[in-house]
């Protein structure tokens, strides 16, 4: 059976100027999971990206360390929410990135209390109840998820074992429609994914399968490779 393999990026520049950049720990996670991938003889035919630049980065990552040269397409549908507008709309005071820093830097784990704050804002932005206030409604995120899988699905067709480089929430959307049809599992399928962690799919003749979720076994002989952001 076809393979697609849902990759979250490689971990990001959280609290600088440009959060999108992969930090130096990102960029090994990625070439990390290449080499694991290349060991395991895992030799996609095709590799999809979002548009953002931690996509990018992370894609070369892999690349270089599956040490092979793969064709790669670009799909915005893989993107992730703007989860910065998501929390300010959540938190206006976050909007001035020195208060939000002065704010977190007064936790005992500034990481921590932001998780907190992030969980609480996507929380109500996927409740419904005030889809009008943000430029992507949570209903509109999950249209725009589902056809980016099923675009996935249909390149399955011609290329057996396709790798997607995307983030967090747009792979748990994904899994939390393969298991249950419905956006039900979402926060709690984001709320533990890792960095570089890879998903599963299985195409047969039934359609889409999720195999497994998560998997992070390349991080693992190293702790400090394993990250959530």
């Amino acid at each position: 059976m076809a393979r697609l393999l849902l990759v979250r990026h490689g971990q990001a520049s959280f609290g600088a100027d440009d959060y999108d950049a992969l930090s130096p720990l990102g960029h090994e996670q990625a070439r990390t999971l290449g080499k694991s991938l290349s060991d395991r003889g895992v030799r996609p035919a095709l590799l999809v990206r979002g548009a953002l630049r931690r996509h990018a980065e992370t894609a070369a990552g892999i690349l270089d360390g599956l040490a092979m040269s793969v064709d790669v397409a670009v799909d915005p549908g893989w993107d992730e929410f703007d989860f910065q507008h998501v929390v300010e709309i959540h938190r206006p005071l976050f909007r001035d990135r020195a208060a939000m820093a002065a704010e977190l830097a007064r936790e005992a784990r500034p990481d921590r209390a932001f998780q907190e704050i992030f969980e609480a804002a996507t929380t109500r932005w996927a409740s419904g109840d005030h889809d009008p206030e943000y430029g992507e409604s949570f209903p509109a995120f999950q249209i725009r998820v589902a056809a980016a899988l099923a675009s996935a699905e249909a390149l399955l067709r011609a290329h057996r074992d396709v790798l997607v480089v995307s983030s967090g929430g747009p792979i748990a959307m994904a899994a939390a429609l393969l298991t249950t049809g419905s956006v039900a599992g979402w926060a709690a399928f984001n709320r533990v994914s890792v960095n570089t962690g890879v998903t599963k799919v299985i195409a047969g003749s039934r359609g889409l399968s999720l195999s497994t979720f998560n998997e992070h076994p390349h991080l693992e002989a190293d702790r400090r490779l394993l990250t959530y952001r």
